[in-house]
């Protein structure tokens, strides 16, 4: 063997182990392989409506801060996002809707009284945030249990099934260790997290995309349903699609937002960034992101026209407030709203985590058209709503 071809054997495994380390290093090799194979979204005739959700890990006490830091984070988001969503409106008319995740160990009756009276003037709905470590079943249905009849009795949160009446809530894990998803087992405890979450009352899990974490799944860009395996973590890793006219499977949904490579912005130059739907002071919502995200073109097989754009972050971050509320986030609904609302390409839809599912749910039971007669398929609006509110003042 020549010493050329030698020094470029030797030249293509360095380059190979530099690439693993890499993708080592960012925890890469979970989901590469899937985001390589996956195929793109069928052409459709007519218009694609985009649904674009914005969740929200939503901490007043990150980092134990003390009362006052707590409600100038609290009085701030409710002030700014009260401004900054009455100037945009979407197809529908409808402002923008933000998803407040609120975690049970933090509450304090008076943040989610201010955050309540935000969502009840139309700008969003409550849901359900949670950080744990080494639970316990008893323990977590208790806690589950009490904190959702507190957002419902007290805040007018959370929607009953109307077949069933149970409360219904969608969920975000804290530390992103859904089914105690991290290889060390810290931030959660229970293999049987899913089964638990369906028997509480569930309808979908919003945590994911995780990445760079390890506890991101191999499935990726997707909404499908998981089977919990209770003697074992991290069964969400794979699942079932959800499809036109298939039939509910497993324990229960998950809905991702999208994850892949930003080519646009390369770290040292040449390796890409992760996209993954964080919005941030450090990842700003640029016109750039949002094509992203609507390129990832999430949706149920078989309705390819109705994309899901699942964007997150944590509120009450202050490095990330002015992002958050200003001109950033100004920006990125006047770019959603001046290129993905045309009515002939694209119909863009504000849509809260409840409606999100309702409407993949209208989508896997056959229906087309307008995602907007949709909002309400199966969960109705809580009191503490854009609809509620305004269905309550009707009954008075």
């Amino acid at each position: 063997m020549s010493l050329a071809i030698m020094v470029l054997i030797a030249a293509a495994l360095l380059a190979a182990l530099a690439v693993h380390r890499v993708l080592r290093s960012r925890n890469m090799q979970i989901w590469i392989g899937s985001h390589l194979r996956r195929r793109p979204r069928p052409a459709v005739a007519g218009p694609t409506h985009v649904m674009f959700c914005f969740v929200d890990h939503f901490e007043p006490m990150w980092k134990q801060a003390d009362l006052a830091t707590q409600r100038t984070r609290v009085d701030r988001w409710c002030t700014g996002y009260r401004a900054l969503a009455s100037r945009h409106r979407d197809a529908d008319g409808r402002p923008p809707q933000h998803g407040f995740f609120y975690p049970e160990e933090e509450y304090l009756e008076e943040h989610l009284s201010k955050i309540e009276a935000l969502c009840a003037d139309g700008y969003g709905e409550i849901e359900i945030h949670l950080h744990h470590d080494n639970d316990t079943e008893d323990n977590f249905r208790t806690v589950m249990r009490r904190f959702c009849d507190l957002l419902h009795e007290r805040h007018g949160a959370l929607s009953r099934h109307p077949e069933t009446g149970e409360l219904m809530f969608g969920f975000i894990h804290g530390n992103w260790s859904l089914d105690n998803s991290r290889p060390d087992g810290r931030w959660c405890g229970l293999d049987n997290e899913l089964i638990l979450l369906r028997e509480l009352g569930c309808y979908a899990d919003f945590t994911l995309p995780s990445a760079p974490s390890d506890t991101q799944t191999r499935t990726i860009n997707s909404i499908y349903y998981v089977t919990d395996d209770p003697t074992a973590p991290k069964s969400h890793d794979v699942g079932e699609p959800v499809r036109v006219g298939g039939t509910p499977s497993g324990d229960l949904m998950i809905v991702q937002g999208p994850l892949g490579l930003n080519w646009r912005d390369r770290r040292f130059g040449l390796m890409p960034r992760i996209e993954n739907a964080d919005v941030r002071a450090g990842v700003p919502p640029t016109p750039e992101r949002v094509d992203a995200w609507v390129r990832t073109g999430i949706h149920v097989e078989g309705r390819p026209e109705w994309v899901f754009v699942k964007v997150h972050t944590h509120g009450t971050q202050e490095a990330d407030i002015d992002t958050l509320l200003g001109a950033a986030a100004d920006a990125m609904h006047t770019h959603l709203e001046t290129a993905y609302n045309d009515g002939e390409r694209y119909v863009l839809h504000y849509v809260n985590a409840r409606e999100v599912y309702n409407i993949i749910k209208a989508a896997e039971a056959g229906h087309r058209g307008d995602p907007n007669d949709f909002r309400d398929f199966i969960l109705p609006p809580p009191r503490a709503s854009w609809a509620g509110s305004r269905r309550a003042g009707a009954a008075a």
